[in-house]
């Protein structure tokens, strides 16, 4: 057990992405964190106010703008803050939340394995650190921007994937992603539910993600545990998950459990994820141990589940390098997500990329960002009220409304299901020998889906 905490950053104000989805408008799983931190180490989980100064001279999060941040958010103690507060830009990363769910996509080479394994234990094993990746994220203290209504988010020219992403509901704020190679199909539909209790915020992952193994047909199922948003205000922030991880293998049965310990005193167990993947009948086949940010090891296992003798404890994932003393925190794969580089040619109006408060706060622009944000939430809303006056409602796009309602943990959700459209959309650009590569950064910012007059 380790008994220092994070070398960097605490938190994740957010993904879970992906599932980690949508703190969609004020603290959820976008619960990513708000403030970055350098250097932290907790010494006692609960934390304290000591760090105020060393916060103040990032020149971020101010004593007084926590303060007067803290007047606001008393009233909500208690409430689910989904989509409630209008939050400052100073505790945003330049990206949007459906950037986030692809962020699950970085070590994609997993699903690639476990779709190429004989042995059904081992597909789980690789399957399940696949899921668990992505959590190497949650060390930011970063809040990804809320997605407008109708916005998109599309990646190539990685792995051989085509990854799209939707905002397909505002209230509640729902997002939509589907992923694919020649390997594995990715869906998710999600959503989250939030508690505020005052400086910290409980975070349960209301969403559906299914990945189906294209060989052999065999489809996931996942249900993540919960997230715990500590020192929300005051004192360090930063995140835990503690709980259960459940993948189910809808096809066999069969399933890996695994316990992500929560972080005691003195960081004790900070980071520590260990289970088994189980057979049918419920007994243990592999034992899985790591750490979700730095790497996960498995070892076959006998029915008690204690290492098959001659066998050895070998690494499935580490995580890879990343750039040294990061603005944000970013990995190599995170820096990717905002270039135009993974871009596909005529790229959606619509992306994330081309939000203007994103590329403001991308620049170092605090205050424009901050002016572009408030007029994108404000055009958002006399869309609505366009579109209201019309009788019509919002249609998405690349994924359709179903009329399932799935039950999860902590609540039901609506699934939306992809339609199939992106990908003829594409393979029709991708196909025509008309389309010219061009400036796609000087797009203008357009998920709008009707005429709207000047906003009030």
């Amino acid at each position: 057990m380790d008994s220092t905490d994070p070398k960097k950053g605490g938190g994740f104000f957010s993904s879970i992405a992906a599932s980690i989805s949508n703190f969609g408008s004020a603290m959820s799983k976008s619960v990513n964190g708000l403030i970055g931190y350098e250097g932290l180490e907790v010494v006692n989980p609960e934390g304290g106010t000591e760090d105020a100064e060393d916060e103040a001279r990032k020149g971020r999060w101010k004593q007084e703008d926590r303060d007067s941040y803290w007047k606001i958010m008393q009233k909500y103690v208690g409430s689910d803050v989904t989509s409630m507060v209008t939050l400052p830009v100073l505790i945003f990363e330049p990206m949007s939340m459906l950037q986030k769910m692809a962020e699950l996509m970085e070590y994609s080479y997993l699903l690639d394995l476990a779709d190429e394994c004989e042995d059904p234990y081992m597909r789980l094993m690789y399957a399940t650190t696949w899921f668990i990746s992505v959590y190497y994220a949650l060390q930011r203290t970063w809040k990804p921007f809320n997605p407008i209504l109708g916005e998109t988010y599309e990646m190539v020219n990685h792995g051989g994937i085509t990854f799209i992403s939707e905002q397909v509901s505002h209230h509640p704020p729902i997002s939509a992603g589907h992923a694919e190679n020649e390997h594995f199909i990715y869906d998710i539909t999600s959503k989250v539910k939030t508690k505020f209790l005052g400086n910290s915020v409980d975070v349960y992952p209301i969403g559906r993600s299914r990945v189906t193994l294209k060989r052999d047909g065999v489809v996931l199922d996942l249900v993540p545990p919960p997230t715990k948003v500590n020192n929300l205000i005051f004192g360090r922030t930063w995140v835990d998950s503690p709980g259960e991880m459940v993948l189910t293998n809808l096809t066999t049965g069969d399933k890996v459990v695994l316990y992500f310990q929560p972080c005691g005193w003195f960081g004790a167990g900070r980071y520590e994820v260990d289970g088994y993947v189980y057979n049918a009948a419920e007994e243990p086949k592999i034992l899985m141990t790591g750490k979700w940010n730095e790497s996960m090891s498995y070892q076959p296992c006998d029915s008690e589940g204690e290492p098959l003798p001659g066998t050895e404890l070998k690494e499935a994932w580490r995580v890879a390098k990343a750039p040294e003393n990061d603005r944000f925190q970013y990995t190599h794969f995170a820096h990717k997500l905002n270039s135009f580089d993974t871009a596909p040619k005529k790229l959606l109006e619509s992306d994330s990329r081309l939000r203007p408060d994103r590329s403001a706060l991308e620049s170092g622009d605090l205050s424009q960002a901050g002016f572009e944000k408030s007029r994108l939430e404000e055009r958002q809303r006399a869309e609505k009220r366009s579109r209201e006056s019309k009788g019509h409602q919002f249609t998405p796009k690349w994924f359709d409304p179903t009329s399932e309602v799935t039950p999860t943990p902590w609540g039901d959700l609506e699934i939306y299901c992809y339609n199939g459209k992106y990908t003829e959309h594409r393979a029709a650009i991708d196909s025509s020998d008309g389309v010219k590569e061009t400036d796609v950064s000087s797009k203008e910012f357009n998920p709008w889906q009707y005429e709207i007059s000047s906003p009030e």
